[in-house]
């Protein structure tokens, strides 16, 4: 997956991108900061756009969005950078750091202290895929707005079940 150009989201005058970008420093509370930052973009995508959000995503989004920029900011020199954005019935937590080297997952180890964020962002979420750029790497997570058509997204009315 290249770059996004200018226009090839799908955005129009009309219609404004379903997506969202920040370039975040290298204090510790970039992380909060992003994390509040993915509600809030969920929060609008919901309001502004009639998405349905379950409160289940609304969680993990913030739960990935901690582990993967956590890592980032942990591992690589530099500047990071989280777009967040639609697609379809998922919503994209994208990370890019300036840190060439791809994370792999540990093996199990019950007497290890911390260094889980992969296993779980990949517990949690549809897919994962990790990609080198040409300067450090992007790290794609994709969750599910809604994990059940009978789910009760936050702010909806519950839908009736079949009769």
């Amino acid at each position: 997956m290249g770059p996004v150009s200018m226009g090839e989201d799908g955005a129009t005058p009309d219609r404004p991108a379903l997506r969202t970008t920040v370039a975040l420093d290298g204090e510790g509370a970039s992380i909060a900061r992003a994390r509040h930052l993915a509600v809030d973009f969920l929060t609008r995508m919901r309001a502004e756009h009639g998405l349905s959000v379950s409160q289940r995503a609304l969680d993990l989004t913030q739960l990935v969005v901690s582990e993967l920029v956590t890592n980032a900011r942990k591992y690589a020199p530099g500047p990071v950078l989280m777009d967040l954005r639609i697609a379809g019935g998922t919503v994209e937590v994208v990370v890019w750091d300036s840190e060439p080297a791809l994370p792999m997952p540990r093996g199990a180890d019950a007497e290890r202290v911390g260094q889980h964020g992969l296993e779980i962002v990949m517990a949690v979420v549809q897919s994962l895929v990790v990609e080198r750029e040409p300067v450090g790497k992007r790290v794609v997570a994709r969750i599910a707005l809604v994990d059940d058509p009978l789910d009760d997204p936050v702010g909806s009315p519950a839908e009736p079940g079949p009769v």
